[in-house]
């Protein structure tokens, strides 16, 4: 018996947008079970923008949580090890194509995939809410929008930024 753990699919936005008011970020927090969930920031899609990553800390060092983050274009560590331990998954936004294509290499779909099935909290915004869907309308060719295949943990097509 498996313990599917929950997706929260955010379509625009994101952490750190209104910085005294915390409220998708303590939204977030508080579906896990635990007094200071581990939380892992995945900024792939935006090809790891440092700008990003401390927007992420800056959101949620202030929160009761442990953030961490994982980078593909540097020393890529155990994703395995990085993976197990969190309790939530943040995904950042950016380009759904080149994020899917990165992931596959390193077979991380397989370990987020492992991670939902044990209970964990898997959330993120525009690229990082496409990706759970079986489909999603992405922006990630220049000229028009598409749909493209996704990891299909839910049933659906999303399209994040629908009046954009």
């Amino acid at each position: 018996m498996s313990n599917l753990g929950q997706i929260i699919a955010i379509g625009g936005g994101g952490f750190g947008r209104n910085p005294n008011q915390p409220i998708i970020e303590k939204y977030i927090l508080d579906q896990s079970a635990e007094e200071k969930p581990n939380i892992c920031f995945i900024p792939t899609a935006s090809a790891e923008d440092k700008a990003y990553i401390v927007n992420f800390y800056t959101a949620f060092s202030k929160l009761s949580c442990t953030p961490m983050h994982i980078n593909f274009f540097q020393r890529t560590p155990r994703l395995d090890s990085i993976i197990n331990k969190q309790d939530i998954i943040y995904i950042g936004g950016g380009n759904t194509k080149s994020m899917l294509a990165v992931w596959r290499e390193w077979k991380l779909d397989h370990l987020l995939a492992k991670a939902y099935k044990r209970g964990a909290i898997l959330c993120g915004v525009s690229a990082g809410a496409i990706c759970w869907f079986e489909q999603g309308i992405t922006d990630s060719w220049a000229s028009n929008l598409n749909i493209m295949e996704c990891m299909g943990f839910v049933n659906g097509c999303c399209c994040p930024h629908y009046d954009s």
